[in-house]
């Protein structure tokens, strides 16, 4: 199976802290026979908060190639912020957990938290979830659901703590409290 570029910009940021990568992992997605909704609306939404999409990918369900992606956007597209949508449920093929764990240095368990917790309120189905947060160097990585819905209301949950998150995964010295 073959990872299917659906957009990319060649734009490098130093300063990447506005800066996303989106990676939909699906297997009928990455051969082509399924069109990537999820990266589409993650994309529009991404760029209405102000956001550069820098690339946008689809891969298949294997744990590898989503780790080779997740390094790839971190190292070579130096984004500050990497989004996946897909895979983290509970059949066999959904591997994109095991995938960033295997990338990350340290997870961000409160943010994962906050979208079962939100998704929760919708659905039973959120208990299943076995979506991550993580952070690479400094790269905040975000497991989403795969459907174009799910990805966006969990995306929700976590885009006011986004960048004060990215501020401080990106070194801002300031101090986190609020002043008295």
């Amino acid at each position: 199976m073959q990872t299917r570029e659906v957009r990319e910009s060649s734009q490098r940021s130093s300063v990447h802290n506005r800066s996303v990568a989106i990676i939909t992992v699906s297997d009928r997605g990455a051969r082509g026979e399924r069109e990537d909704r999820s990266g589409q609306v993650l994309s529009e939404r991404m760029l209405q908060e102000g956001f550069q999409v820098i690339c946008r990918v689809v891969v298949p369900d294997e744990t590898d190639v989503i780790s080779r992606e997740l390094l790839r956007c971190v190292e070579e597209e130096r984004v500050g912020l990497i989004v996946t949508t897909g895979g983290t449920g509970v059949t066999s093929r959904d591997v994109t957990p095991e995938a960033t764990l295997a990338v990350v240095e340290r997870t961000v368990p409160g943010m994962a938290e906050a979208m079962r917790a939100a998704s929760l309120s919708k659905t039973p189905h959120a208990m299943i979830s076995r979506a991550i947060v993580g952070i690479r160097n400094t790269t905040l990585i975000v497991n989403l659901p795969g459907s174009p819905k799910g990805a966006i209301e969990n995306l929700e949950v976590i885009l006011p703590a986004l960048p004060h998150a990215l501020e401080k995964i990106q070194g801002d010295p300031s101090e986190c409290a609020l002043a008295d």
